[in-house]
């Protein structure tokens, strides 16, 4: 049996074609070359890479106790081979790293290893790009807060006594919905997997009834005549009332909503005045805001079931304003999505630059940069507020910067701008001469203090994410922001440690070893060296920096009262060594060596992580094997482009997957 087809990443002179002798799959890549046609044996992976995997990797990965939570054994059919696609990467790359099998197992020859790369390329390269198949998504806790916010025109908030100079929760939505767990793609905004319990149903019932109660209160006249348009000492009439449902529907359903559906509603409110109309105006509109439709993202999008098909543009609209805002699609949106020209590209790309330069762009540094970078750790770094507010500000700021700014990607590893405040200038020695001066106020000891924005010229040591204080300090020790960097910055999987890994032991009365010296000890198990081959050089790279992020070389280094174990002391500087390796085989010296690798040979893996990690938050889920082709696209496109947060921000909310869906028969 042959079957002639063309490979959908083939070159315009290559044709693919695939023959099934005796059920065994082999496929041929015929390159057509002028004068010289050559023909190159492609692998299957049931009959040239599961043997090898049966052959070197089963012992250690199978079964329940299968390490790093990888079963080979359990990959079967060819549906588990797609589902198991991001492994294939990582096999891919320790096998090319020489990282695994571990050095003291047997190792597969090199012909060998070039089956399954030779498999691993011709399993990529014929991935289709399509979008997912549409699944509801109840509102993450952050949107929902928002949302409500939108669409009655104040925020739900708490009587707080509180302390001066603390920082504590003011909204209501927030402190009585439970907290989203994170999903599959590791953000809290998916939460297909979160379930709409009975506990959190009365919550939202009471947050509604207090939010309506608000709304129909003289203090929130102003808000309630918006809707209306009566002035203050006006009582409300049905016309009012009429007016009132035409707005709150269009911004409760989040889309245009027909004459029929308003008229039905005011019907039910007639013959009635007074009180009786505003409690039955009430009973309305908690009905829309307790509805599915208000609490689920998408419920009324329209089209083909089961087909692909690009979104409506009310759902475009949902998509980009929650991706960037966190929020519902503003008035001037959802009006572009009422008469369909928010399908034009130009107007599609002057709304995204509209937004991103909005107060309520804000939300990608709090929400999605926090996520990512796990940036609200900083909050158990210090007991003293305004100097954990100074530290977790920081990044935050930084972040917001680069997005909103149109800053290279890169920029994100090595920066000449950073933002500073009383708390942290010291730690910026010279360039600190940049603050508006400090006046601090009377009868207030310390105070929360807002950032500024200075550049980086002495202090050479700082620059990007990695060395500001609060991240340093919210990752005590070279292992915690190895790995860090690592899952963070770089975007690779580690598997849990051994529970029996044990302690790094202190020096005994005679020793004087530093604790790089003293951890190559530690991990002589050639099990844990493979995980610490790719996790050491990156964190002892940055022990210069101490445990509170303070930098050991600096002349007005202070050291802290209570050294933590295992951390070196100021006047130890000259036994520091920070140099290292990569599992690449490239050397560094000091973490400015480090910075210059992950800029530029490194530069494509920090890239791909950035944009994997974006597109995930944009699409509120997990990346499936159908979005690799659109993330190699972007990821070249901003390798080639030295592209910005704004051009990736752009070509996400352009791709297949974030305009494009699959509505289920079912929907």
């Amino acid at each position: 049996m042959l079957r002639r087809y063309i490979g959908r990443n083939a070159a315009p002179n290559e044709v693919r074609c695939m023959f099934l002798p005796n059920d065994i799959s082999i496929a041929l890549t015929i390159s057509i070359v002028i004068g010289c046609p050559s023909v190159v044996l492609c692998a299957d992976f049931h009959h040239d890479v599961k043997p090898l995997l049966g052959k070197y990797c089963i012992k250690c990965h199978s079964g329940d106790d299968a390490n790093g939570d990888v079963d080979f054994s359990a990959i079967d059919k060819s549906d588990d081979v797609d589902a198991a696609f991001e492994t294939w990467e990582s096999v891919v790359g320790h096998l090319h790293a020489g990282t695994m099998p571990p050095e003291n197992e047997p190792q597969p020859k090199d012909d060998e290893r070039n089956k399954v790369f030779v498999w691993y390329e011709d399993f990529v390269g014929n991935i289709e790009a399509r979008p997912a198949v549409f699944k509801a998504r109840r509102l993450s806790v952050t949107e929902y807060r928002n949302t409500l916010r939108s669409v009655l025109g104040f925020d739900l908030q708490v009587a707080i006594i509180e302390a001066e100079q603390t920082v504590a929760e003011r909204s209501m939505v927030i402190k009585l919905l439970p907290t989203d767990p994170p999903g599959r793609s590791g953000f809290k905004n998916d939460t297909h997997q979160n379930p709409l319990t009975t506990v959190v149903w009365d919550q939202y019932s009471f947050l509604i009834d207090a939010a309506l109660e608000q709304l129909f209160s003289p203090e929130r006249s102003t808000q309630l005549n918006g809707f209306t348009g009566a002035s203050r000492d006006d009582e409300i009439t049905i016309e009012h009332a009429e007016r009132l449902l035409r707005t709150f529907l269009l911004r409760a359903r989040r889309r245009t909503v027909s004459e029929a559906d308003v008229e039905q509603i005011v019907a039910r409110l007639q013959d009635r005045n007074g009180r009786k109309l505003v409690a039955a105006l009430k009973f309305e509109m908690k009905t829309v805001l307790m509805s599915p439709v208000f609490i689920y993202r998408g419920l009324l999008t329209s089209g083909q079931h089961g087909a692909r098909q690009t979104v409506d543009t009310f759902e475009l609209a949902e998509r980009l304003s929650y991706f960037l805002w966190a929020d519902m699609p503003d008035d001037q949106l959802l009006s572009l999505a009422a008469d369909g020209t928010l399908k034009i590209p130009t107007v599609y790309a002057a709304q995204i630059d509209r937004m991103l330069m909005s107060p309520k762009a804000r939300n990608l540094a709090d929400d999605f940069a926090a996520q990512w970078l796990t940036l609200n750790e900083i909050e158990h770094v210090s007991d003293n507020v305004p100097q954990m507010v100074a530290l977790k500000s920081q990044p935050i700021d930084f972040m917001h910067y680069l997005f909103t700014e149109d800053r290279p990607l890169l920029e994100l590893i090595d920066s000449e701008t950073a933002f500073i405040s009383p708390h942290t200038s010291r730690m910026y020695g010279a360039d600190a001469r940049q603050l508006t001066k400090y006046v601090k106020q009377k009868g207030i000891e310390v105070e929360i203090v807002p950032n500024q924005k200075i550049k980086l010229e002495h202090t050479t040591e700082r620059g990007g994410i990695l060395t500001m204080p609060g991240v340093l300090a919210m990752n005590k020790g070279p292992i915690q922001r190895g790995t860090w960097m690592l899952e963070r910055i770089l975007g690779q999987e580690l598997p849990e440690p051994p529970a029996d890994v044990g302690q790094v032991p202190p020096n005994n009365g005679v020793e004087n070893l530093t604790f790089r010296q003293r951890f190559e000890q530690h991990r002589s198990n050639p099990s844990c060296a493979v995980c610490h081959d790719r996790i050491d050089p990156l964190g002892f790279a940055l022990q210069d920096f101490d445990n509170s992020g303070q930098y050991l070389r600096s002349q007005n280094y202070r050291a802290p009262k209570r050294r933590k174990r295992g951390e070196e002391s100021a006047n130890a500087n000259s036994k520091i060594d920070t140099s290292g390796q990569l599992p690449s085989g490239e050397t560094f010296e000091d973490i400015t060596g480090l910075r210059h690798i992950l800029t530029t040979s490194q530069g494509e893996a920090v890239i791909r992580n950035i944009v994997e990690k974006t597109m995930s938050y944009a699409l509120c889920r997990q990346l499936m094997i159908h979005d690799r082709p659109t993330v190699n696209v972007i990821v070249e496109q901003m390798k080639q482009d030295n592209g910005t947060w704004r051009d990736l921000f752009h070509a996400v909310a352009n791709s297949v997957p974030f305009r494009e869906t699959i509505l289920s028969a079912a929907h």
